[in-house]
């Protein structure tokens, strides 16, 4: 089995540049499903996620062209370089199934955009990271109210809209971000205006709403978390570049403060970051913007204590939680994190304490007393993100540490060991 070995002790010293966004490439790329066109996407990162979607959404019967300079390459001939075509002209088939959607929560997508477009959606009950429940009752209320016929069976959503979907007004009891998305696709091909409120607005769902509209739909915000979408009888093909990915460039800020190093992260949006970035300056490291990106230093070493509650955005995000735990270890004093969004995130924790890390918990607080000497050992990783707080716990560890169950970054990282290599890490990938 692959597994990552890092050399810890030596600070992060030079320039990263950041993806695209995964957590914005997989709504975007499933909107395919709501248009018989051609859909162009640049800035597409080399996931293993956005690879199981591809796969998802072939057997859908989308045709997907990728540049020759990725590692999910569909057609080799194409020449666009990071360019990823997409066209579902005609369906192959109208449901995804467990094989696929099991792996990776994000594909329960397609069932809003399938059923709006066909009128028919069988799709697998959603798997992914292990952080809790994350029920889908949000997306199946929400669906009802368009107009759906919703069955479970044998561990399937089955969803029908004989007449189509009709606009309604849909008050999500949570603010979900994949709810959010997976209506607002839906409701794009259904008749008459749907407003949802309470909608979670992070970044990627914004950066959805600005692909939608530029394939015809009409969407509209408020500022008190309420869209407005003014249904279409049909939507066309449009070009996008896909936002930079902010909890990559939080990953590399953060590692680099833990380190005492210093990092500039190009290509990212300073603005997307800003809470964790000003949390950042507030424990003692320095952050400036330069040009396209941004500058991160930690030199001194010096740390301060401090507590983070994760919330829905503009608040601290739950996938930079452990991330952040692990630059805490290294703080002067005792740092809280309350985790508020997922239960069951903090599977990291024993893995840290493993390292040497003084860490208790308390229900959905952790108490982190910092100052910690962590030492190489070797760890599991549990999740995505949980896998690369022990990336950032290895680079800053005595010693070495051999990290296991390494798929988990290929969900959500591209090329990881090259960025850091680059920037002075000493790590590789060994079997």
């Amino acid at each position: 089995m692959v597994k990552i070995r890092i050399i810890g002790g030596t600070p992060l010293e030079g320039s990263i540049q950041i993806s695209g966004s995964k957590n914005a490439s997989l709504p975007i790329m499933i909107a395919s499903i709501l248009t018989d066109q051609e859909l162009i996407l640049d800035n597409l990162p080399n996931l293993s996620d956005i690879s199981r979607l591809e796969l998802i959404l072939c057997n859908l019967g989308a045709v997907i062209e990728r540049g020759k300079n990725s590692q999910a390459s569909i057609n080799q001939n194409n020449t666009d370089g990071s360019r990823t075509r997409i066209k579902l002209q005609e369906f192959l088939s109208l449901n995804a199934d467990y094989e696929n959607v099991s792996k990776m929560r994000a594909s329960f997508l397609v069932l809003g955009p399938l059923l709006a477009r066909e009128k028919f959606a069988k799709v697998s009950m959603p798997g992914g990271c292990a952080i809790g429940t994350r029920p889908v009752d949000i997306h199946l209320d929400g669906l009802k109210k368009l107009g759906a016929e919703i069955e479970i069976e044998k561990g399937y959503v089955i969803a029908r809209a004989r007449n189509g979907l009709t606009g309604a007004n849909i008050n999500l009891k949570k603010q979900s971000v994949g709810a959010t998305q997976n209506l607002m696709m839906a409701a794009c091909l259904a008749r008459g205006e749907t407003t949802i409120s309470n909608a979670s607005m992070e970044p990627e769902t914004k950066d959805l709403i600005i692909f939608l509209n530029k394939m015809g739909a009409n969407i509209e915000v408020s500022g008190n978390n309420t869209i407005f979408i003014q249904g279409q009888e049909r939507l066309g093909g449009a070009n996008h570049k896909i936002m930079a990915d902010r909890i990559e460039a939080g990953t590399y800020a953060i590692a680099s403060c833990a380190t005492g190093g210093r990092v500039t992260l190009n290509n990212c949006d300073d603005e997307t970051l800003e809470l964790p970035l000003r949390l950042l300056q507030e424990i003692g490291c320095n952050v400036g913007k330069t040009g396209d990106g941004i500058l991160v230093e930690n030199k001194n070493k010096e740390l301060s204590p401090i507590e983070i509650t994760t919330q829905p955005y503009p608040g601290f995000p739950t996938d930079l939680q452990a991330q952040f735990m692990a630059l805490l270890t290294q703080a002067k004093g005792v740092s809280i994190i309350n985790e508020k969004i997922f239960e069951n995130r903090f599977m990291h924790v024993q893995e840290l304490v493993r390292m040497g890390a003084n860490i208790i918990l308390d229900g959905d607080k952790a108490i982190i007393s910092g100052n910690s000497t962590l030492i190489g050992a070797q760890v599991m990783a549990t999740d995505l993100r949980a896998s690369v707080s022990l990336v950032i716990a290895g680079l800053t560890a005595i010693g070495e540490t051999v990290i296991d169950r390494v798929y988990h970054l290929d969900r959500g990282f591209d090329s990881l060991e090259k960025k850091l290599s680059n920037c002075g890490a000493i790590i590789e990938r060994i079997v």
